[in-house]
């Protein structure tokens, strides 16, 4: 009888309230993830780099201009590239041979003087054209360049005139 009334008094979790401490934890653990949003913070600071990318552009070439009495960086030595001009035009990524329809800037990076490498989209290659940066370059009616990142994330617009 002391056997019997010993494990009356042993007492365990049901599974019931196994289940329902473990549905609280899945909520809490949802409303943090929902508050955090990875999504979110992941395209913030894709963005913070594009920023960052479009500043080191714009400042390389006026800095160039500055140093050549207002003359910007020419078309290259690249095959099938273009001057900067009042249409946006993507710039041409270091590594590529060719850039056909684009601005190259590589005089910047010569001797690392200006500019070490030119800076490419956090996503590319899948927003990039064949070559290109995934940032592009213009100048505006007043000869004033703008060099903009237009696949920003978040409906982000990121540009910057000089």
């Amino acid at each position: 009888m002391k056997l019997l009334n010993k494990r009356n008094n042993q007492r365990g979790f049901t599974l019931l309230e196994v289940l329902l401490v473990v549905a609280i934890i899945a909520i809490l653990a949802g409303i943090v993830i929902i508050a955090i949003n990875p999504g979110k913070n992941l395209g913030d600071t894709r963005n913070a780099q594009r920023s960052a990318d479009v500043n080191t552009l714009i400042n390389g070439v006026y800095q160039y201009a500055l140093d050549n009495n207002g003359t910007l960086p020419g078309v290259g030595s690249r095959t099938g590239a273009v001057a900067i001009s009042t249409t946006p035009t993507e710039i041409c990524q270091n590594s590529g041979t060719t850039c056909t329809g684009l601005v190259d800037l590589s005089i910047l990076t010569t001797n690392g003087k200006y500019l070490v490498a030119t800076p490419g989209d956090p996503q590319c290659p899948s927003v990039c054209l064949t070559n290109g940066s995934g940032y592009t370059i213009a100048k505006d009616a007043n000869n004033r360049l703008i060099v903009a990142a237009p696949d920003a994330e978040q409906g982000k617009t990121i540009s910057v005139t000089k």
